[in-house]
């Protein structure tokens, strides 16, 4: 007795695959909205408000990395250790540092670089993934991904800011 095969169509599975897909990325943008929405409020608030208004205008003028901007940094001190408790998106919020961190504590890390970086008259993305490669013994497989998404979207590297 012969029995009919049936040929298999794999559109209905991937569809049902996409959507899926479609459905996560959309919980994904969410979180990452959610994020946006209380990005360093913390700086608004004691204790600190007082000390980025003091040091924001020093900051602007120093390089960041040098023995200045260290300087600045552990005079700092009680409001940088405030933000980094209660901001997940700083390798110093997790004992392990950046290896206690989520995927979304990662991109909003990225961008939270490139936007401090633009606040600096030297800043650059690119300049600030190295100095943190060292800083917080980041892999050079993450080191990757953050220079090729600086350059996937754009950004110019120093040498080429005229």
């Amino acid at each position: 007795m012969e029995t009919k095969t049936e040929i298999y169509d794999s559109t209905v599975d991937t569809l049902r695959h996409i959507k899926r897909v479609n459905q996560l990325l959309t919980e994904g943008s969410v979180e990452l909205i959610k994020r946006a929405n209380v990005h360093d409020d913390s700086k608004l608030l004691s204790p600190e408000k007082e000390v980025f208004d003091e040091f924001t205008p020093l900051l602007k003028n120093s390089t960041y990395g040098s023995d200045e901007y260290k300087e600045f940094m552990i005079k700092m001190k009680v409001a940088l250790d405030h933000h980094y408790a209660n901001n997940s998106h700083h390798p110093e919020h997790y004992t392990p540092g950046i290896n206690g961190m989520i995927l979304f504590d990662i991109i909003e890390l990225f961008y939270d670089w490139k936007a401090a970086g633009e606040r600096h008259d030297n800043g650059n993305i690119y300049v600030s993934i190295q100095h943190n490669k060292k800083r917080f013994e980041m892999s050079d497989q993450l080191v990757d991904i953050f220079n090729n998404t600086a350059k996937y979207l754009g950004y110019k590297r120093a040498e080429e800011i005229k």
